[in-house]
């Protein structure tokens, strides 16, 4: 089992700046931690990437946070990141941490966090 554990949302005006944080811990075995990235769900709409970080560095992105977005990691403490900037009202949204970790019989599983809102209003 791995617990992934977000912190950082809140409520910010348009044009400011938040970061998220997601760490995992596992209570068990397992052999590695592949992808980890972000997701959001605005109400009423399905979840969505935002942003995703292989174990290796790469980076990928939605259309609509690139160059707005960065998301970074350290493998070291497990951790992932999303730094926001210039955030818009359209960002709103609970942002949910998402890893994909290989067990020791090298299956893989998808691990998800509870999810932390992050408000974009005046």
């Amino acid at each position: 089992q791995v617990q992934l554990v977000e912190s950082g949302g809140g409520l910010v005006q348009p044009g400011g700046s938040l970061r998220l944080s997601c760490a995992a811990s596992a209570s068990g075995r397992i052999l590695s931690i592949n992808a980890m990235g972000w997701y959001c769900q605005a109400p009423g709409k399905e979840r969505e990437l935002v942003a995703s970080v292989s174990n290796v560095g790469s980076t990928n992105y939605a259309d609509s946070v690139k160059g707005r977005f960065t998301v970074s990691r350290d493998n070291a403490k497990n951790t992932v990141y999303l730094q926001m900037n210039s955030l818009k009202p359209e960002d709103t949204a609970v942002y949910y941490c998402n890893a994909d970790v290989i067990t020791p019989d090298y299956r893989g599983m998808d691990y998800w966090g509870k999810g932390t809102l992050v408000t974009v209003s005046p």
